[in-house]
């Protein structure tokens, strides 16, 4: 009796949190503005939000106001809608080691992760894909969508606080998906809905928190407890990714593109995705003497608070095709940059949404993607943050690790280098005594990695 009390003060305390986090993040802040008068990128992609009128650069771009969509301004919040979008979600089967049914008020590093995760598949199947029901979503910011909203999950938590909760309703979903024409067009959907189905909240998915939080408790970090950006690079390893320690050697890297001898093929896999399309690049994976790879780079851009001087270093690594985002945000409360204006574009995980079941056939796909991007100051990002880029082949990483190493005078502090050979040839920690391998600040790559302030100690 006394552990089924505790449950249910649990699932209240859940609750709470969850209308708590969707009023402080969403039902209480401005609709995001975008100045016509300079161009916004988005993940390596530039649109100018061009206007119709006499040349006037006073006016903006509300992302909920329908008046001002003129130029490539549909272009963009196609393609930023497109992106998988992951949040808190409750009431899903309990994490491992632990009886959290729920990862709100502390699982957002995570989610920012899988986001990351999520726009690297994407790229790796798809190419720079948007989805055809993208602009028939609602944006999330309006005020009567909020206050719906938030009236829904008060009633939710009065019904619980007198024992009869019933499965929570949540109202008339946006326009249902409707196939588009051709086996493409289907092609195309499978491989979303597969990629979705692999970020869903149990311990069957591939990517989802549920696996995500079993790999951390061997960094001795369990359900509840705060995730830095370094952390959930290499949790991310543990599944799919090359992360950079002190920097980043190309000949590991090399190494991680070619796949092992003894790899199944790409067609014998039984748990293996729908192959590419025809006309889309081809993965990888199904390549002879290659398969792609993930690279991610944590990061410090500063001592407190981040350097001015890595403004246009960000901005210059999220102009490029090839990256895959940042995840990093404000102190304690992590966020997913894909892009800027004046200010960062990022897709925000706080916001709890209910459990859904993705082993259905037919599970609803709307509440994975955002049409409400935010923007952030630069001076107000947390210097800690993990880099992420997508290299599809050797030959695409040795493009990619050329043009990051060309010198910049804007670069006084290069936050990454690249370096030949192999990390294990640069091993400081060789020939050192027991006593001496103890120092924290030289990484035993046979121990677990050891973070502080949400960075890798080097």
């Amino acid at each position: 009796m006394e552990n089924k009390g505790s449950d249910e003060v649990e699932k209240l305390k859940t609750k709470f949190l969850s209308v708590w986090h969707n009023v402080k993040y969403w039902a209480l802040k401005s609709k995001t503005a975008f100045s016509r008068n300079s161009p916004v990128l988005l993940l390596g992609k530039c649109y100018h939000f061009k206007s119709d009128d006499d040349g006037s650069t006073e006016t903006c771009y509300e992302a909920s106001d329908e008046d001002f969509i003129v130029g490539d301004v549909d272009a963009f919040r196609k393609d930023f809608t497109s992106r998988v979008w992951l949040t808190y979600r409750s009431e899903f089967p309990p994490l491992p080691g632990s009886t959290l049914t729920s990862d709100c008020g502390w699982g957002c590093m995570l989610r920012a992760g899988q986001m990351m995760l999520a726009q690297a598949l994407i790229l790796h199947f798809l190419g720079r894909w948007t989805w055809s029901e993208a602009l028939t979503l609602q944006p999330l910011d309006t005020e009567t969508w909020t206050t719906t909203a938030a009236k829904r999950m008060v009633a939710s938590l009065e019904a619980s606080l007198h024992g009869s909760l019933r499965p929570s309703d949540h109202g008339p979903l946006p326009q249902a998906l409707v196939p588009g024409s051709g086996a493409e067009a289907h092609a195309q959907e499978m491989h979303h809905r597969a990629l979705v189905s692999w970020f869903g909240d149990s311990s069957s998915a591939q990517f989802g928190l549920h696996r995500l939080v079993h790999l951390g408790l061997t960094m001795r970090k369990r359900a509840g407890d705060w995730y830095g950006p370094a952390v959930v690079a290499h949790i991310i390893a543990g599944i799919t990714a090359y992360v950079s320690q002190d920097c980043t050697y190309s000949a590991d890297v090399v190494d991680s593109h070619r796949p092992p001898r003894e790899e199944q093929t790409y067609a014998e896999r039984s748990d293996a995705p729908p192959p590419p399309l025809n006309n889309q690049p081809a993965s990888a994976s199904a390549l002879p003497d290659s398969r792609a790879v993930i690279i991610l780079i944590p990061v410090r851009l500063g001592g407190e608070k981040t350097n001015p001087e890595y403004f246009d270093f960000t901005k210059s690594i999220l102009s490029l095709e090839y990256c895959i985002g940042i995840i990093g945000g404000k102190p304690k409360q992590a966020c997913y940059f894909v892009g800027f204006q004046d200010s960062l574009i990022y897709m925000d995980p706080h916001y709890c949404q209910s459990f859904v079941d993705v082993s259905t056939s037919d599970f609803p796909l709307q509440s994975y993607h955002c049409p409400s991007p935010k923007k952030m100051p630069f001076s107000k990002m947390d210097p800690s943050c993990t880099i992420g880029f997508y290299s599809r082949s050797i030959q695409d990483y040795e493009r990619i690790s050329q043009e990051l190493s060309k010198p910049s005078a804007k670069d006084k502090y290069p936050a990454f280098t690249f370096m030949q050979g192999h990390g294990r040839d640069y091993d400081l920690s060789a020939g050192l005594t027991p006593e001496k391998r103890e120092w924290p600040f030289i990484r035993d790559p046979r121990r677990t990695v050891t973070t502080a302030g949400d960075f890798v100690l080097l």
